[in-house]
């Protein structure tokens, strides 16, 4: 298991001396509008439901996500979070030669290597702004039965366009594609079609609450397959995976459909005006911010900062940003930061140009 996730606000309170919520977190990218309105209040009112056992598969949460997304409850299977599909896929598919399309996620791999694989990787390079190019990528598929793709990407944030990724999945039948589209509701145009309504027996679908609806710490999340798929993922699921409260949280979205669309939509508008904003305001430091359909930037500093410096001066400051060095296919020169409130995104830019050399505390004038 990988240590190098974002979010780690417990672990750097712990350093400095101080209380977590005295973090600023732009590190993990959730909704920077935060929870969705009524959804705290909706799990005061049923915390009882702890007292007894969830059930035992999430079919609630399964009945109200499939409600929401308009997808049949047969196909969809719940779970504790995506993380508990990617680390059953290889044992589940029974997976020989896998391809994760990078640089991304690191769970990919590890959850291959859980299971003895070792994966090999197809990687877009900064020459494209890190967006792949699904050409190459089926050039590359040869040999392989299992691709895992993040759409959009995490930590680049980039998009393959919906029509190019099915006419991929549809020309290779052969190979089992695994996509994550626990950023895809951060993405607002006509691109942002699932490909959970695909209909094709080679795709899987991971599909998250925790990153739109800013609810990462209940643990649930759903794939979206065939009969057949799901029934070889379910030998690998232990009973009571998606906890009471998580499953009440589900059944809220399920029952809200319509505040749920309304919450997406206002992040929608508040991603395009914030993420001008903060491009605006990150001009002056010479740093490179890739194109990105979600809440965060994967920027690259300006030589010769490394990443480990930037988030140190950065944590003194009580600001928490991703040290993108051990995504497979960055290096030391990569950071990611994820949006948040107006007020702080400003405060943060300013703090970052300062620390990168623009202003008075640059770590190059104090070495």
């Amino acid at each position: 298991m990988i240590q190098g996730h974002g979010g780690n606000i417990f672990a750097l309170a712990d350093e400095l001396g101080c209380r977590p919520e005295d973090i600023v977190d732009m590190s993990s990218n959730i909704n920077p509008l935060g929870t969705m309105p009524g959804l705290i209040q909706h799990l005061r009112e049923h915390l009882d439901r702890i007292r007894v056992l969830p059930e035992v598969d999430g079919r609630l949460a399964i009945r109200s996500i499939a409600t929401l997304l308009g997808i049949a409850e047969e196909r969809i299977l719940a779970g504790g979070g995506t993380t508990q599909f990617i680390y059953a896929a290889c044992a589940a598919l029974n997976s020989r030669k896998v391809l994760i399309v990078g640089p991304t996620y690191a769970d990919y791999a590890d959850g291959c290597r859980m299971h003895g694989q070792e994966p090999d990787f197809f990687l877009a390079t900064a020459a494209t702004g890190f967006a792949p190019d699904p050409e190459r990528l089926e050039e590359a598929l040869g040999g392989h039965d299992t691709v895992f793709l993040c759409n959009p990407n995490n930590p680049t944030g980039q998009l393959i366009p919906h029509t190019a990724l099915l006419r991929l999945c549809r020309r290779h039948p052969g190979v089992r594609f695994i996509i994550d589209e626990s950023y895809l509701p951060f993405v607002a145009s006509e691109e942002a079609r699932g490909m959970g309504h695909c209909g094709l027996d080679n795709v899987l679908v991971l599909w998250s609450v925790s990153k739109i609806f800013g609810m990462p710490g209940l643990r649930a999340g759903f794939l979206i397959a065939n009969a057949a798929i799901l029934e070889g993922f379910r030998r690998y699921m232990q009973p009571w995976s998606v906890n009471s409260l998580a499953q009440e949280a589900v059944r809220f979205l399920g029952d809200n459909g319509a505040a749920a669309t309304a919450f997406v939509a206002r992040t929608h508008n508040y991603l395009a005006t914030e993420g001008r904003l903060f491009r605006e305001r990150m001009q002056p430091a010479h740093l490179t911010l890739y194109p990105s359909r979600t809440s965060y930037f994967l920027m690259a500093l300006p030589k010769p900062l490394k990443a480990e410096s930037v988030c140190r001066a950065l944590a003194r400051q009580r600001i928490l940003i991703r040290n993108c060095s051990n995504f497979h296919g960055l290096d030391a020169g990569y950071i990611r930061i994820a949006l948040k409130d107006a007020a702080t995104n400003e405060a943060v830019a300013g703090h970052l140009l300062d620390v990168v050399g623009i202003g008075p505390g640059g770590i190059e004038e104090k070495s």
